[in-house]
């Protein structure tokens, strides 16, 4: 199976990725309902939300600036960086992901859309400008210039709808897709899990690569019931090889 994916993607045109959780646990990253301290007296649903940031700003901050602290720790796993490899061969690439962590960034990949934000940027509550990096402190957080609204995080909350620039851009770059591969990710998540299937209706070849079988898999045309950092690293191991004895 890996040989005969390995020559589908020596041809392809345009190659879309897209990565869930799966790869970031890889990774160590902190699961989102942390077991430390005062957090387990909190559900994530009454964190990351805009009533929680209007009725308890400060709380929210202390919470993701523990989360970030967390996360710097986290360094990108092989499959980050195979997905940055295959970037460099792949004709056309597009890496979407549902992760937050910046770690696809990090390994080197550049073509990626974001759909849950990311939680290293912070973005102004009222007219959504984008700010630095920067650290914020609970106590006295920082307000827009422009229009004087709190600064939170950038990433997507409970109840709100995905930035609609990012997952139409998404849907496009699907929608042309010649093999698309599903990452480490559950495909229960929508509208992440519609991606996969309107890449299959567009006749793309559609490879699922997780350790457990998903909603998914009997959908796609490849399954390779394996960990993206064990799996990918061969994948384009075996691509470079496959390119370099036909040069």
């Amino acid at each position: 199976m890996l040989d005969r994916l390995v020559d589908l993607m020596l041809n392809c045109r345009n190659c879309v990725v897209l990565t869930g959780a799966g790869i970031s646990a890889e990774s160590g990253v902190p699961t989102f309902r942390g077991k430390e301290g005062l957090w387990r007296k909190f559900r994530p649903e009454e964190l990351a939300t805009m009533e929680a940031f209007v009725a308890n700003s400060k709380l929210v901050w202390e919470w993701y600036n523990w989360r970030r602290t967390l996360m710097g720790e986290v360094k990108p796993n092989p499959g980050h960086y195979a997905l940055s490899e295959l970037e460099k061969i792949a004709e056309n690439f597009t890496l979407i992901t549902q992760n937050v962590d910046g770690l696809h960034h990090m390994a080197g990949t550049e073509q990626i859309l974001e759909l849950h934000g990311n939680i290293y940027r912070n973005k102004c509550v009222g007219c959504d400008s984008q700010f630095s990096e920067e650290d914020i402190d609970p106590d006295n957080i920082p307000v827009c210039p422009k229009c004087g609204g709190k600064i939170r995080p950038d990433v997507v909350w409970f109840g709100e709808m995905l930035d609609p620039e990012v997952i139409q851009e998404a849907y496009h770059r699907s929608e042309q897709a010649d093999i698309f591969l599903s990452v480490g990710t559950s495909a229960v998540i929508h509208p992440a899990a519609s991606l996969p299937v309107v890449a299959k209706q567009y006749q793309a070849t559609l490879v699922e690569i997780n350790p457990e079988p998903t909603p998914l898999t009997d959908l796609a045309d490849f399954c390779f019931t394996a960990k993206s950092g064990e799996f990918l690293p061969e994948l384009v191991s075996r691509l470079k090889d496959t390119l370099t004895s036909g040069s």
